[in-house]
């Protein structure tokens, strides 16, 4: 099977181009894309199932304090005039949580694939311009790139292409990082292993040597940092540095 630049698995490759985006493959990174969005679907139908106004469910009530979190986050840091972002922002979380997590039951999160970060970002950029544009208008937007002065211009350029560059690798590095540390805690324990227990002669040392004890318990709680701690944290930030720039590009410049 083969294996493309980001280190995800190729699944399939289709035989013949298509116009503009020349050969596509199916990769790992896509595939367990797919089944993030069905499990948050999934979620959704079966949290919004059966809604009543009074003698709520506990399954509503769960869904009800979700929908009040992501309004409180989202108009607590840019407004009521942002309120038709709540959507995006809870959904951007979602997808974002869901697939750092999805480590946890052996799959390969889609975040340990920079293309998925690249993506958010560059739809969170196209959305930050926008807001610039829609506050400035065209020609303040571009007024704005030579602010304090003229020669400041390339370097304001750079700036503002920086933004997505920023947030796609902060969010791409975490997340591979903490999976890079995972396997090598794991290689590390299984030589440790192996040396502890092959203290024991004979046969029944190579017996227990091959046996992974220390891999029981241990990957657990660097789990809990790792992959919980360091995922639900790396979507909260993303989000909030989505909420930030987007709220501070829609005021008008001086």
């Amino acid at each position: 099977m083969a294996i493309d630049i980001t280190g995800a698995r190729i699944f399939y490759t289709f035989p013949f181009e298509f116009p503009v985006l020349g050969k596509i493959s199916i990769t790992e990174t896509l595939v367990v894309s797919w089944i993030v969005m069905a499990i948050i679907t999934g979620l959704c139908i079966f949290l919004t199932r059966n809604l009543k106004v009074e003698n709520i469910s506990k399954r509503q009530a769960l869904a009800e304090m979700i929908v009040e979190t992501a309004d409180n986050f989202v108009i607590g840091n840019m407004g009521e005039k942002f309120r038709y972002m709540i959507p995006f922002v809870s959904a951007l979380f979602a997808t974002s949580v869901v697939s750092n997590l999805i480590s946890l039951i052996g799959l390969r999160s889609p975040t340990a694939d920079l293309s998925t970060e690249a993506a958010w970002a560059i739809v969170v950029f196209i959305m930050i311009t926008g807001q610039k544009i829609r506050a400035n208008g065209f020609g303040g937007y571009l007024k704005g790139f030579t602010t304090p002065i003229p020669i400041m211009t390339p370097f304001n350029v750079l700036s503002e292409l920086a933004t997505p560059v920023s947030m796609a690798c902060r969010h791409f590095g975490n997340i591979l990082s903490g999976v890079v540390i995972s396997a090598l805690i794991y290689g590390a324990l299984a030589v440790a292993n192996k040396a502890l227990f092959g203290l024991i002669p004979g046969a029944v040392g190579r017996l227990l040597g091959s046996i992974p004890f220390l891999d029981v318990g241990i990957p657990a709680v660097l789990g809990v940092y790792f992959d919980w701690f360091t995922g639900v944290m790396q979507a909260f930030i993303f989000c909030m540095l989505t909420t930030m720039y987007i709220a501070n590009a829609a005021e008008p410049d001086s």
